[in-house]
């Protein structure tokens, strides 16, 4: 059948206001076959039938390429009236995660071949009550919005108490529709916090006893009406609090009690945490505070270590990587969870040798959303979906190592033909700068020239940049070239390019290579010589034979300046190509020294970097995808199997 043949896109009215919540209500009639609801929303939504809840968590993506949910609600059913009630979150700004579109909502449900119920204007809806209409209050500028429920306010519309609703207008949207591309996550057994501080019944401080990734529900008593406040966050740090406020971030959320009993769970806003405060304003009894763990459905390759120190230092590792799986690799889960093109490369290549068969259909829907990206200026945008006007030049060209990665890993070269022009887009935008043989840096402030969060290499945020030649842009144009050539011989494809990327290693070594220190510099004529330039010259053939040598020497001795925890995976690589004998014990000591250091911290995750909480002034992520890189070079070691 043709799904969605006669449903229609609905909002509550024809306003678009940002940070809003419609509830939305429909009956209809079961006769005892299996039944499936289809269902699509701008932005989120919690799915309900008969009053018990389904599933929640829209597919992040575009209007031109919009994810539909098709879900099994038989076992929900019962002979005869049934309702569907569905609570919609709609955005309405633009973050690095969301790109922005018309409210809506379209559902159907389908028995057995006829559709029993679709949206359409004789769907009944409302605003919610409880849930605070146009708060927009930010988590972070990458999460989005946090919310206020307001309990007093709230009633029992899910089962069929329709005060203040009316008909659906038609929403002025029109997609291009698609079936989700992965598993939902699944909800887990909910962990449940211990109180380790509590103060006049006023403030309590929960430990989750580990990174938890999920759903916020919580039960309280409260002796008055009152507003309670629920921060979270990733560690203890100042005066053993959580930092609900980081420069312009604050990661709270809020609770009107009312008095009495009060239960209450969010099916929508996703938590990276593992530890809460609760703080109200008059004593309340805590009666559970948890987060429900929202897990995708995968299975870890079983495996063995050589050491206990191993096995410790890949279990952390595969935790941060399963904990930055939701629809997609996001980077953090705490901070942003958002899919970057470079962390997620690192990720993919992970998951291959982490997960039962490889994941190969969860990194190929990482890689396909990516290129559905319409990006800045022909480049990719800094993260997917992302309705931002902004990006990182270099990570559009780490996304041609991914693609070609995924391909030499699954074999499945039907993958070429759906990403092959948007990666010419990009490379067309990055040639297009040459001048005198060398790529130029990116002078508007729309595009951040970041390449590590080292020296030399930070770039300058949300700022005009010094516009000069770079080593770096420059060797990861000649490993996206050489990436895309090799792409377009497994997929049958035109590669456009001619003999560009040797041309641009020639003009490289020219350019940065300095003789007498016997190594690359960041500039031309410059004296910055960094681990990552010379470790991508090597790992991407710039140079060989000698030079590769000496330069693998450099890094091995530690007389360049150190790059960060995330971009050591080009440094390993470069020593493991000049001479794998020679460094084997030189790569593992140094994931060993790393790693250990987080074992050793009690935390269930790997950091973003070395510093660990107390990096960007306390904002520093105890839970990041790109930092699960050890799983790859254990497996590739021969150090678990």
């Amino acid at each position: 059948m043709n799904v969605f043949e006669k449903a229609k896109w609905i909002w509550v009215d024809g306003e678009n206001a940002p940070d809003t919540y419609g509830e939305f209500y429909n009956e209809f009639d079961w006769q005892g076959e299996k039944a499936v609801c289809r269902i699509s929303a701008d932005s989120d939504y919690t799915l309900f039938i008969n009053g018990k809840y389904v599933a929640s968590n829209q597919y992040g993506d575009f209007a031109w390429y919009k994810s539909y949910d098709s879900l099994d609600i038989t076992k929900y059913l019962q002979k005869g009236k049934n309702s569907i009630a569905i609570l919609v979150w709609y955005f309405g700004t633009s973050t690095q995660r969301y790109y922005k579109a018309p409210a809506g909502l379209l559902y159907e449900i389908e028995e057995g071949g006829t559709v029993r119920v679709e949206s359409g204007k004789d769907t009944l809806s409302r605003y919610s009550k409880a849930y605070k209409n146009g708060l927009k209050k930010n988590v972070t500028s990458q999460l989005g919005y946090s919310y206020l429920y307001d309990a007093t306010k709230e009633d029992d519309w899910v089962n069929g108490e329709l005060n203040g609703f009316t008909p659906s207008v038609i929403a002025d949207k029109n997609c291009n529709l698609v079936p989700r591309p992965v598993k939902k996550g699944e909800l887990r057994t909910p962990v449940q916090g211990k109180v380790i501080q509590q103060k006049d019944k006023t403030f309590y401080q929960i430990d989750l006893g580990e990174e938890v990734v999920g759903l916020l529900s919580f039960a309280i008593d409260s002796v008055t009406q009152q507003k309670i406040t629920i921060s979270f966050g990733e560690h203890l740090i100042k005066n053993g609090r959580v930092s609900r406020f980081i420069h312009d971030r604050d990661f709270s959320v809020e609770y009107v009690a009312k008095k009495g009993e009060n239960e209450y769970t969010n099916y929508m806003l996703r938590l990276g945490c593992r530890y809460l405060e609760i703080e109200s304003e008059s004593p309340i009894e805590l009666r559970f505070a948890s987060v429900i763990p929202q897990v995708y459905p995968t299975t870890y390759k079983p495996y063995t270590a050589k050491t206990e120190q191993d096995k410790k230092i890949y279990e952390l590792c595969l935790n941060s990587l399963r904990l930055c799986m939701m629809e997609h690799y996001v980077d953090c889960p705490w901070r942003e969870q958002c899919l970057y093109a470079f962390d997620s490369r690192n990720q993919i290549l992970c998951g291959y040798y982490a997960f039962e068969g490889g994941n190969f259909e969860y990194a190929r829907a990482n890689l396909l959303l990516m290129s559905k990206d319409k990006g800045v200026d022909g480049l990719m945008s800094i993260c997917y979906p992302c309705g931002l006007e902004f990006c990182i030049p270099s990570f559009s060209l780490y996304y041609a190592l991914s693609v070609k990665e995924y391909i030499e890993h699954t074999g499945d070269t039907t993958i070429v033909k759906e990403v092959y022009p948007r990666i010419l887009q990009f490379m067309d935008a990055m040639l297009a700068r040459r001048k005198d043989g060398l790529l130029y840096r990116f002078e508007s402030a729309k595009n951040w020239n970041f390449y590590d969060w080292s020296e030399y290499s930070e770039g300058t945020l949300r700022s005009a940049d010094t516009v000069i030649a770079d080593a770096q842009l420059n060797i990861l144009c000649v490993m996206a070239l050489r990436c895309l050539k090799r792409i377009c011989e497994l997929g049958n494809v035109e590669y456009p390019y001619g003999n560009a990327d040797n041309e641009l290693a020639e003009n490289i070594v020219k350019a940065f290579y300095n003789e007498e220190k016997q190594a690359f510099t960041v500039s031309v004529g410059g004296d910055e010589y960094v681990e990552l330039v010379n470790a991508l010259a090597v790992a991407f053939g710039i140079v060989s034979g000698e030079r590769a040598e000496m330069i693998c020497e450099k890094i091995a001795n530690g007389e360049l300046l150190p790059c960060s925890l995330s971009m050591k995976c080009f440094k390993f690589d470069a020593l493991l190509k000049v001479n794998e004998e020679k460094y084997r014990d030189t790569v593992l000591a140094e994931i060993r020294k790393d790693y250990q250091l987080m074992v050793d911290s009690g935390y269930s995750a790997a950091w973003e970097t070395i510093e660990g909480a107390a990096a960007f002034d306390y904002a520093g992520s105890l839970c990041h995808g790109w930092s699960a890189i050890p799983i790859y070079y254990y497996k590739k070691l021969g150090i678990v199997k």
